[in-house]
């Protein structure tokens, strides 16, 4: 496609833009709850002055067009674009259609869901190189440049524009419970945008057994093992450190083995947000999977 744009990128913008209009109209409006951002400011051009956030959201973003243009280049400019227009589009749409969602006035719910949804939608677009312009460009901006994730930047510029929502249409109680569904949104954003699948690196340190562990991972789970160089900074001894990536169903099974082989191996396991390669991402032929 034109400038290296992907169908399967097109369409999970699409499905984020709709996940995202969906619930700041059913959760958001709903229930009288701020946002932050462009987003933010959308709402409150609609809480004070009546005006369609589907429109205002279209006018707001014209300048940060440009700057996504001339910074982040074609593609993402063409993602950003569709991001922008999508969310209108669905914001127009589910005005429109939309139907009551009976929470009993527990805006801890509508809170809980707010982030939720957003984030989600948000974290979609993110994902697959979109934006939905406004403040989700200058986040961008701040992870390709400054490595600061999206999540952290949206909730510094989500604070400013809660802040003048709350000296205009917010009471504090709506202003409190906006914070929560901010901060959710920011978490679930980082959650999708770093990876859900979340697998386990395991550094393995074991005296003289390290080649038949290696050889009982492989064996046994069909993974492969790094060996790397270490030294013991108490001992003055050289060491051989394994390291391998796991499934998280995987990691009891991979300490059973170093167990059985080295009952006093030293282990160590971290998360992994994300992981690429070869039994994961690649087949044994190196072929993508389709996952």
């Amino acid at each position: 496609m034109v400038f290296g744009v992907k169908f399967k990128n097109v369409l999970f913008i699409l499905v984020g833009a709709a996940i995202f209009s969906f619930g700041l109209v059913h959760f958001n409006m709903q229930n009288n709850l701020a946002e932050g951002g462009f987003t933010g400011i959308t709402l409150l051009l609609y809480f004070v002055f009546g005006i369609d956030p589907s429109i205002s959201n279209l006018v707001l973003n014209i300048p940060i067009f440009l700057i996504g243009w001339k910074l982040l280049g074609p593609r993402t400019f063409i993602y950003t674009v569709l991001g922008t227009v999508a969310v209108s589009v669905f914001l127009f749409i589910f005005q429109r259609f939309h139907f009551a969602i009976p929470l009993n006035n527990d805006m801890f719910l509508a809170a809980l869901f707010a982030g939720v949804f957003i984030g989600i939608g948000l974290g979609i677009i993110f994902r697959y190189g979109g934006t939905t312009g406004g403040v989700d460009i200058i986040a961008r901006l701040f992870l390709k440049y400054k490595g600061y994730s999206m999540g952290k930047t949206m909730f510094m510029f989500d604070a400013i524009v809660i802040t003048v929502s709350l000296l205009t249409y917010l009471n504090h109680i709506q202003a409190m419970y906006t914070l929560v569904a901010v901060f959710v949104a920011a978490k679930v954003i980082d959650f999708i945008q770093e990876g859900s699948y979340a697998a386990k690196g395991v550094f393995i340190i074991s005296e003289n057994q390290h080649d038949k562990i290696a050889s009982e991972i492989l064996i046994r789970m069909g993974r492969g093992v790094t060996v790397l160089k270490g030294y013991g900074s108490f001992t003055k001894h050289e060491k051989e450190i394994l390291y391998c990536v796991v499934a998280r169903n995987e990691i009891v099974h991979l300490k059973k083995i170093v167990n059985a082989v080295d009952p006093i191996a030293f282990v160590s396991v971290t998360t992994v947000h994300d992981v690429m390669g070869e039994g994961f991402t690649l087949d044994e032929n190196k072929r993508p999977l389709d996952v």
